[in-house]
C-alpha cells in the first residue's frame, strides 16, 4: 500500500492508537508517526515498543506539521486537548477522533479547530477489554466498521482521504449523523456495558455466593459479563457522563423489557419467554451473518486452559 498521510500524530497511545500505529507501520500508510501521551510511563513504553517514529512530551509538539491528528483520549478531555493543539495545527490538516460519543466531542472540540483545518469526528467500532500501549495489534480494525460524522461544511476531499485511510487499516466505513450515532451506540455498546458492570457488581454483593464460587463456576454468560466489565474505567465513566440522554433512554426501555420478563416468569408464561428468546436468538444469527463474530463453540474463544 502507499502512504495516505505524510505525518500522523496520535494523541493518546492506548489500544486504538497503538493498533493504528502497528497497522500503519506494517503497511506503510504514513511517512512518519508521532505519538504523545500524558503519562511519562506510557511514553517510555511506546519508545520501548517502537511503533511510533517519535514520541514527544506534549500534544502541541506532536501535531506540529501533522497531516492527520487522531484524538485517542477519553471523550471527557478531548475539549481540553483541542484548546492546547488548536494554535499548532497545520492549515489543511485533518483532525479526527476515536471516541464512543460524538455530539459531546463535536460541541467541545469544534470551537477550537482553526479555519482551514478539517475536523471529521470518527469512531472505530473495534476494541477489546484490554487497554494501554501494549494491547494494540495491527489487525484490530480488520472487517470492523468505522463511523465517520461529517456535516454540511465538511470538505469532500478530506472526507474521502480519511475514508481511504480507514479502508487501508482494514475497516468498513459508514457515514452517520452525530445524534443518531449516539443513540445507536447506546443500544449496541453503552447500555450493554453498564448492564455488564451491574451484573458483576451484583455477583460481588451476593454474599450467599462466595468469591471462589463466582470465579470457579462462572459459566459462559457471567464470564462474558466480566470480560466486558474489565474495560477501561476512565473511558467508560466519560462515555456515560457525555452520552446521558441516549443511554438513559435505552436503559428505560431495558427496564420495561426486564419487568415484562419478570412478570412472565412470575406467571409461568412459558410462551412469552420462548417467543422473546426466539426473537433475540435471531439477532445473534444476524451478527454472525454480517461477519462481526464467528459461529464457533465458546464464541470463537476456544477452550479454557487448565
Amino acid at each position: 500500500m502507499s502512504v495516505v498521510y505524510d505525518r500522523v500524530a496520535l494523541i493518546g497511545l492506548g489500544l486504538i492508537a497503538s493498533s493504528m500505529a502497528h497497522a500503519m507501520r506494517r503497511d506503510g500508510l504514513a511517512g512518519e508517526i508521532v505519538g504523545t501521551a500524558r503519562s511519562a510511563e506510557t511514553r517510555a513504553v511506546v519508545e520501548e515498543l517502537g511503533f511510533c517514529d517519535r514520541v514527544v512530551e506534549t500534544a502541541a509538539e506532536a501535531v506540529t506539521d501533522a497531516d492527520l491528528v487522531v484524538l485517542a483520549v477519553p471523550v471527557g478531555v478531548m475539549g481540553d486537548i483541542a484548546v492546547g493543539i488548536g494554535p499548532h495545527l497545520k492549515p489543511g490538516a485533518t483532525v479526527t477522533d476515536v471516541g464512543s460519543v460524538k455530539r459531546h466531542v463535536i460541541e467541545t472540540v469544534t470551537p477550537h479547530i482553526p479555519e482551514g483545518v478539517h475536523f471529521i469526528p470518527g469512531h472505530p467500532l473495534a476494541g477489546t477489554e484490554h487497554s494501554g500501549p501494549r494491547s494494540g495489534f495491527a489487525d484490530l480494525f480488520l472487517n470492523r466498521w468505522t463511523l465517520l460524522i461529517p456535516d454540511q461544511t465538511t470538505d469532500p476531499a478530506a472526507l474521502q482521504r480519511l475514508t481511504d485511510y480507514w479502508h487501508a487499516l482494514g475497516a468498513h466505513v459508514d457515514v452517520m449523523d452525530a445524534d443518531h450515532h449516539d443513540l445507536v451506540l447506546a443500544v449496541t455498546s453503552h447500555a450493554p456495558h453498564l448492564i455488564a458492570y451491574t451484573m458483576v457488581g451484583v455477583a460481588d454483593d451476593l454474599r450467599r455466593v462466595t468469591d471462589s464460587e463466582v470465579i470457579k463456576y462462572s459459566a459462559a454468560g457471567f464470564r462474558d459479563f466480566t470480560r466486558i466489565a474489565a474495560s477501561d474505567p476512565t473511558m467508560w465513566r466519560d462515555v456515560f457522563l457525555t452520552n446521558k440522554q441516549a443511554t438513559l433512554e435505552i436503559l428505560g426501555r431495558f427496564t420495561e423489557e426486564l419487568f415484562a420478563l419478570q412478570r412472565a416468569i412470575r406467571k409461568g408464561d412459558g410462551q412469552h419467554l420462548y417467543d422473546y428468546f426466539t426473537r433475540t436468538r435471531a439477532i445473534r444469527r444476524g451478527i454472525i451473518e454480517a461477519g462481526q463474530d464467528i459461529d464457533a463453540p465458546d464464541f470463537g474463544r476456544g477452550a479454557v486452559k487448565k
